[in-house]
């Protein structure tokens, strides 16, 4: 199975980049009410995941700041605690779901290592639920 059937693709995803300042980041991530989202370079290579616990403890073990010192800090300076790791557009359904058992999304990259979009572990449970219960994909949209 062609694993792009499942893509969110990258205008539809929130990411933040490697230039943002950690009050951009703060902002953006609870303007979506994400907990993680993907770290670009501008030529929109995929370069890590920012988590709000990587934010919260960056703060607390690197700044003593407030809100407005936070616009001149960038977000690479702030240690993440781990990655996502993508997976590439060719890969297969074993390899995403290896990954997708561990993060609660799985980057997509191209052959040139160029951020396409995500794949989130809810719409693989949704679609192997749907598989397995036809009929009962009506449940599961609405959560």
């Amino acid at each position: 199975m062609n694993i792009l059937f499942f893509i969110t693709p990258k205008s539809e995803v929130a990411c933040v980049y490697e230039e943002d300042s950690l009050r951009q980041a703060l902002e953006r991530m609870e303007f979506h009410q994400y907990s993680s989202v993907p770290m670009l370079n501008r030529g929109g290579e995929y370069v890590g995941t920012l988590t709000e616990g990587d934010l919260l403890w960056g703060i607390k073990n690197q700044y003593n700041l407030n809100l407005r010192e936070a616009e001149s800090i960038p977000v690479t300076t702030i240690r993440r605690r781990m990655d996502n790791l993508p997976v590439n557009a060719k890969a297969d359904m074993e390899d995403l779901i290896d990954k997708a058992l561990n993060q609660n999304f799985v980057p997509v990259v191209d052959d040139r290592g160029y951020f396409i979009g995500i794949i989130t572990r809810k719409d693989i449970i949704r679609y192997f639920y749907e598989k397995k219960m036809p009929g009962h994909g009506r449940i599961l949209a609405q959560a």
